[in-house]
């Protein structure tokens, strides 16, 4: 069997670098796409290997999408997986009533119509190994806190794609998505912004699982929903966030 090749969006950083480093260290092929240069350059020198390429693009540019893509298919003509991960990290957009028309197309581009330009592009890739695609969705897009709105909408509407590109993509291509809770990402970071994650104990024990998430946590769920195990699951979510979203809180 051929060596299998993904493509991460917001692979330089963050959630997406975790998946980059496990999917590597388990011998696939990886392109990482992300708009930070900078965080490109560190990644592709502490993996100096034909395995890994880096790409430069703004997912909610289609003619850097196009380009990205045209330099993906140089390198493999082959894709097994799509993570659209990249997007806004903050949820926080203040209030709704303060929230300009360009900032929430910032949040909605930077989540759904990137996931929708990328996912556009992979497919004819995809469906020659009926692969699969991955949407990077969050628990938010299931509960809130207060002005949030573009975000959750933003993540609310991936869960929405995954479950209609499902039906039409099948059976070639299987859709998932994954709402990940908290997960510390300090320490993935590129160097200028890397920080020693630090919890508290209450930190810890609002997880059922008693501590926070790793990228690690969302990388081996991307694996699984990869992997032909997971052939008989499409269209579906899994939350990836401790036991956080099935705890009931009442006030003291």
């Amino acid at each position: 069997m051929a060596q299998r090749v993904a493509l991460i969006t917001g692979g330089a950083q963050g959630i997406g670098r975790g998946i980059v480093e496990y999917l590597l260290a388990r011998d696939w092929r990886v392109a990482a796409l992300d708009r930070d240069d900078e965080a490109l350059k560190e990644l592709a020198q502490q993996y100096s290997s034909e395995a890994l390429l880096t790409l430069s693009a703004d997912i909610g540019n289609e003619d850097q999408i196009d380009a990205a893509f045209d330099q993906l298919k140089q390198w493999s003509p082959t894709l097994d997986v799509l993570v659209n991960n990249a997007g806004l990290a903050g949820p926080f957009c203040g209030p709704l009533e303060e929230l300009s028309l360009e900032g929430w197309k910032r949040w909605v581009d930077g989540h759904l119509t990137g996931a929708f330009l990328c996912s556009r592009r992979a497919i004819p890739l995809l469906r020659e190994r009926r692969g699969s695609i991955i949407n990077m969705a969050s628990t938010r897009a299931l509960q809130s806190e207060p002005e949030s709105e573009a975000y959750a909408a933003s993540k609310g509407g991936l869960l929405a794609l995954t479950h209609a590109m499902a039906m039409s993509l099948g059976p070639d291509i299987r859709v998932n998505a994954i709402c990940p809770g908290w997960i510390e990402v300090g320490d993935y970071q590129k160097a200028a912004n890397r920080v020693e994650p630090e919890h508290r104990d209450i930190d810890r024990d609002q997880h059922p699982v008693g501590r926070v998430g790793t990228p690690t946590d969302i990388a081996a769920t991307v694996a699984f929903l990869a992997s032909p195990e997971a052939g008989f699951i499409t269209g579906q979510y899994l939350s990836v966030d401790g036991g956080m979203t099935k705890k009931m809180i009442y006030a003291e």
